[in-house]
């Protein structure tokens, strides 16, 4: 199944059990709870999606905000109708329809009354122009941990909204109230499982070059698998031979294995598989050198192989919850704070 067929799969919530109604309304409650999330009278700019990310603007309405625009278009994951129905629903569900307006036009039409602007995939680009129009007391909270910007993820004219003395800050995904990279190892299964494997009994090599190499680890040993970690292929000999070569390194914009590494690959192990999770991959250079891969079609440049939704929603309900108790801090700070350590939620 492919990820667009497993999204939409995932948008028929009465056909999957872990994605009901009353489920995600639950997970959604629990998350602002847990997370003591106060939005208390704010006007939430954010985006309106389909499958568990239409949990994003529920949150910020249980959270307390006073008005949510949810921005959205049409996808491969949804139609705006989808988008409308899904949300509907699920507000219904929480109590908090009244608060939330679900929206196709840019975010520069309301952004003057914001005081939380996420950089959710729909609100997006943050730019220039659309921080002129913002209030300098508005906040901007990261849905993704700070590092992840040299990735090419942030999509935001950091340096306009500093000069504006908006807030910044990235979310902390690895508090244990968010938690968010324990799923990372779920994630690396499902693509497993995609690709024909048990994974248990199976030998397993995780390329990684930053922080996901531990939970990927640790996820793929506890299924059975045996693991072995690296962060780089120099040193490493024709007895490993992995049946799985998991990629994830940090994107860069150009493939995270050169043409040498491929072959290098292909020649040595000529069994194995690559398998990309995250950094982008030449699938031609890989045909060119015999290298079997997966999965058979890019994602997206610098977006990961398997959706955090994919395995189920609760990955995506902790991150979005996260990203909005970031909001809440940030809202609440001293107003001489200027800078912040972009990975705090020390109030939790």
């Amino acid at each position: 199944m492919t990820a667009a067929e497993t999204a939409r799969a995932l948008s028929h919530s009465a056909t999957v059990p872990g994605m009901e109604v009353r489920r995600l309304a639950r997970l959604a409650r629990e998350s602002v709870e847990d997370m003591r999330i106060r939005l208390d009278g704010a006007v939430v700019v954010t985006e309106a999606a389909t499958g568990a990310y239409a949990v994003t603007p529920v949150i910020a309405a249980l959270a307390g905000a006073e008005h949510v625009y949810g921005f959205t278009r049409a996808t491969r994951h949804g139609s705006v109708e989808e988008v409308r129905r899904q949300t509907r629903e699920l507000a219904t569900q929480a109590g908090v329809l009244d608060r939330i307006e679900v929206r196709t036009d840019r975010p520069s039409s309301v952004v003057a009354h914001a005081d939380v602007v996420t950089n959710s995939g729909h609100v997006r680009p943050i730019d220039g122009e659309l921080l002129a129009l913002m209030r300098s007391t508005a906040v901007v909270p990261l849905m993704f941990e700070a590092w992840e910007i040299q990735a090419g993820r942030f999509d935001l004219a950091l340096d306009d909204a500093l000069d504006r003395g908006i807030r910044v800050a990235g979310t902390n995904e690895r508090h244990p109230l968010v938690d968010v990279f324990s799923y990372l190892g779920t994630m690396a299964l499902k693509l497993l499982f995609d690709a024909g494997t048990s994974v248990r009994n199976t030998r397993v090599l995780v390329l990684c070059d930053n922080p996901f190499a531990a939970y990927l680890e640790s996820g793929l040993s506890a299924a059975g698998a045996e693991v072995h970690s690296t962060s780089s292929l120099e040193g490493l000999g024709r007895g490993l031979a992995p049946d799985f070569l998991l990629v994830s390194r940090t994107p860069t914009g150009s493939p995270v294995l050169t043409g040498a590494e491929l072959e290098w690959v292909a020649r040595t192990w000529p069994d194995t598989v690559a398998v990309q999770f995250w950094g982008d991959l030449d699938r031609e250079s890989m045909d060119a050198v015999g290298l079997r891969y997966w999965p058979p079609s890019a994602p997206a440049p610098g977006h990961m192989a398997v959706l955090p939704d994919q395995p189920g929603p609760e990955a995506v309900v902790r991150l979005q919850a996260g990203g909005l108790k970031v909001a809440s801090v940030l809202l609440t700070a001293p107003a001489d704070r200027t800078a912040f350590d972009v990975e705090f939620l020390d109030e939790l």
